[in-house]
């Protein structure tokens, strides 16, 4: 996580001690583009400079002390510190690689990095971590099964990273066999920049169940998923789908084909209208991956075993609104020892 120290400087600092500070940061910040935000007296952002913008000075000055306030860009782009959506789609285009969050008092409060972030959500997840994953042993016999290694990260870390991409930072861990391990491992989220709260579930409590462990969502909209999924779930596309439709849930599905090896017969009693031969038939299957208005937990019983297909089966009858959302990408259960391995294979062609 960027230190907001690195990439401030007081608007009375030299040119001198502007590039220093760029220095600093080429070699200790992970950043897309040399940039220092001008903060004033108190510390509200007046402006930007680049390493550009100082070589330009110099060109004209030929003065290494002329103070950073006069010659930073004060026409600059920057977003409101809020819980809202932001599209990063307009920046792209103009190629914006940083972008500064600001507060009421324009203090910079954090900032987002185009060229890493896909995009910048405003939802909490949780993510469904307490299985014992007996189909997997001996591979669980010692860990639990979202820490199994693939590639060089954990499974569920390449969830915990993707959700990271999409400006997701608050997330909570549902844990029960082998909790701690995950626990000790991921702590509070601090070193990933993020936030990590854990629900301990004494019991199983399903796949939605454990969610009413929770006292306060703070964010209008929720995501649920599982822990044991490798994909590259596009999170953008099912927000957009779920607020532009103004749905009650969201679930990501993938393709499922089913090749029927016989003729199959249209009948009408006992006659055959017609037949097709060796049809194949393609379905829509749950992935796993729910985003839905956060009121609902209000309809889970509280501390009782569910599951979020309950869920979606009474807002069904009711006549809420569920859509579903192709995942475009790749998708993986990893539930067997053959499922394991596929996704093995498959991530060694990850560069």
């Amino acid at each position: 996580m960027i230190k907001l120290e690195h990439i401030t400087i007081h608007k009375n600092k030299t040119l001198l001690e502007g590039l220093e500070l760029l220095n600093k940061i080429l070699y200790v910040e992970n950043i897309s583009r040399l940039i220092l935000f001008v903060i004033d007296d108190n510390k509200a952002v007046i402006g930007t400079i680049t390493d550009g913008d100082i070589r330009r000075a110099l060109v004209k000055s030929k003065s290494l002390d002329v103070k950073i306030g006069t010659i930073c860009n004060k026409d600059f782009h920057f977003e409101w510190y809020t819980n809202g959506y932001i599209d990063l789609s307009k920046y792209r285009k103009i190629d914006i690689k940083i972008i500064p969050l600001l507060n009421k008092e324009k203090c910079l409060v954090d900032i987002i990095d185009v060229s890493k972030q896909q995009a910048s959500l405003p939802l909490e997840c949780v993510i469904m971590a307490g299985g014992r994953g007996k189909r997997l042993s001996p591979f669980t016999d010692s860990l639990p099964k979202p820490m199994l290694p693939l590639g060089d990260k954990t499974i569920i870390e390449h969830n915990i990273d993707r959700l990271i991409s999409f400006g997701i930072k608050k997330i909570y861990i549902s844990i029960n066999y082998l909790g701690e391990i995950i626990e000790a491992n991921f702590g509070d989220g601090s070193s990933k920049g993020i936030d990590i709260e854990y629900i301990r579930e004494d019991e199983p409590l399903g796949t939605a169940g454990a969610l009413t462990l929770v006292d306060n969502y703070k964010s209008e909209h929720l995501l649920l998923m599982n822990s044991d999924l490798f994909t590259d779930v596009n999170f953008e596309d099912l927000y957009l789908d779920l607020v532009n439709n103004n749905a009650d849930m969201v679930v990501a599905s993938t393709q499922y084909k089913v090749d029927v090896p016989f003729a199959i017969f249209e009948t009408e009693a006992r006659q055959v209208k017609s037949f097709k031969e060796k049809p194949s038939y393609i379905y829509h299957s749950n992935a796993g991956i729910y985003m839905f208005k956060t009121a609902l937990i209000s309809k889970i019983p509280k501390n009782q075993f569910y599951n979020i297909t309950d869920l979606m089966e009474e807002l069904v009858n009711e006549g809420a609104k569920l859509i579903h959302n192709p995942i475009l990408g790749y998708w993986m259960d990893i539930g067997t020892p053959s499922d394991y391995k596929r996704a093995q294979e498959f991530i060694k062609h990850f560069s």
